[in-house]
Parts: structure tokens; sequence; C-alpha cells
């Protein structure tokens, strides 16, 4: 048994939406997450700044005692997951892309075709189809960046036209050219905009990342016998949830994604690298 929290990251707030998940299945663990709303979105970076980013994060983290850091952002864990990994061996580090790839090569057949929509840099970095097709090779994926989702999200506009309108642009011509009936939400924020999705494309299988990536989360835990006891879930107010921009909006966000949930939960704003220069740390940066 282990007490200590699950350590999440995202570019922003879109990583929460694996907590949820994780809450049910695991109701004994605590979580630490870290959203850097004052600079995403990533997808529309430069690699090294994504790989400074995403290390600087993941040490904190680390110094926070964590027994786990679960890369919950797809750009990271394209870009950055196997730097992160040789910076802390101590700790299972674990990215969001493996387990849904793993879910689309084990539930899907030649006769779908798959579409993956991301930011910039997921698309580019061409995750998705590399890790599906090294589980299943016979598969046809198409790929689509959608990089004015996430800024809409952060900023809560989620249920009115101009979402829609939105989904529409990058979406209409992508999945009827290419004949799409499966779609991986290969963005974090996305399932935020599921129902959006679902409304605009009726009959259309979404897969969600945020969900698949339980599996991993649980086997690790398993595997290094680190699951929580009993005493922990009691504790729900030890969840803390750091932003280096504490926005109204993160807060608001918060609150529509767990809403009807028990979570309990500090929220903390801090500046990473202020924080690392005063502590005398070294993060990653």
């Amino acid at each position: 048994m282990d007490n200590r929290p699950i350590g999440f990251f995202d570019s922003g707030l879109g990583g929460l939406t694996c907590i949820p998940y994780l809450m049910q299945a695991l109701p004994n663990e605590r979580i630490i997450y870290f959203g850097d709303t004052a600079r995403t979105p990533y997808g529309s970076k430069a690699e090294k700044t994504i790989r400074a980013f995403g290390a600087g994060i993941a040490g904190f983290l680390a110094e926070q005692n964590v027994k786990m850091i679960a890369i919950a952002c797809n750009t990271v864990s394209s870009i950055a997951l196997g730097e992160i990994r040789r910076r802390h061996p101590e700790l299972p580090v674990l990215g969001i892309i493996s387990p849904a790839s793993h879910t689309v090569a084990k539930t899907c057949s030649p006769e779908n075709r798959i579409g993956v929509i991301g930011t910039k840099a997921t698309i580019r970095s061409a995750a998705y189809p590399h890790k599906i097709l090294r589980y299943n090779p016979a598969l046809d994926i198409y790929q689509q960046a959608c990089p004015a989702l996430v800024p809409l999200i952060e900023e809560g506009i989620i249920e009115n036209e101009i979402m829609d309108l939105t989904l529409r642009y990058y979406l209409d011509q992508f999945l009827s050219y290419n004949e799409i009936d499966t779609l991986v939400l290969g963005c974090t924020h996305y399932p935020l905009v599921r129902r959006n999705i679902t409304k605009l494309y009726p009959g259309l299988r979404i897969i969600d990342p945020s969900e698949e990536m339980l599996e991993s989360i649980r086997d690790a835990l398993g595997r290094r016998e680190l699951f929580a006891s009993g005493e922990a879930g009691a504790k729900r107010a030890d969840n803390i949830f750091y932003a280096s921009d504490l926005s109204e909006n993160f807060v608001n966000m918060i609150n529509r994604i767990f809403a009807g949930t028990d979570l309990r939960v500090t929220f903390k704003s801090i500046d990473l690298e202020e924080a690392a220069e005063r502590e005398g740390l070294d993060y990653g940066f």
C-alpha cells in the first residue's frame, strides 16, 4: 500500500477530464494536479518549449512526493514522454497516447476508417498513427489538427454556436471525405465538447483517451503495489489542484467537470520558475 498522491498534469484544464474516471474506479487515491493555464495552449509551441515545460512540471510533481506521474496531455505525451521518464526513473511515468492507441488497435478492423483530432504538435508528431499501427498495421488512420478548440474550451466557450461552427469548420470535410466512422479525441480538452460532436455527427464512434488512460494507471499501481489504503480515501481534502494562473475559468471548469461528485480540493496558484529559483531546486527548465 502507498498513500502518496498520484500526480497529473496538463497544459491547462483539459487533463481534469481524466480524474472522474479515476475517482470512480479507485476512490481511495488522492491527486495532485497541475494545469499550466498561464502558458496554454502547448499545441502551437516549438518542441523545445514543450519539452522544457513538461520537464519542469514533472520535476515539480516529483518534489511533491507523488508515487506516479500521469501526463494527461497528448501534446506532452507525444513530444516529451521519453525524456521525462529518463529524468525520473524512480517513478512510473505514464503517457495518455498508448492506452487509447491500444484500444483502437484492439477494437477496430480494416473496414473501419479512423480519425484522430488533436493539437498541431500532436498531429505533427504522428504519435497516434505510429502507436496504433504498431499494434495493428492493417488499419487506416487519418489526422486533423484543430488548433482553435483549446483556447475556446479554456475560455468556457462550449455550449454555443461559436463552438459548433468551429467544430464544423474542422470536421465537416475531414469526416465526410475520409468516411470516418471512429474518432479519437487526441487532446484531453476535447471530451468537454464531446456532446457537441455527438450532436453534430450522430453515429460517430468516439474514443476518449481520458477514459482509456485509467487501465494503464490501474495496471502500473498494481504491478508496483502502490494502491492506496481505504484510509487515504477519507482524506479527499488532500487533493490539491495547482494552476500557473488560477483564473475564474479554471475554477468554473472544475466545478463543471466534477458536478455531482464528492470531490474536495484545495486550489493553489504557483509560478514554477519563480518557485524553483526561490527554493534553489532544479525542475528541469
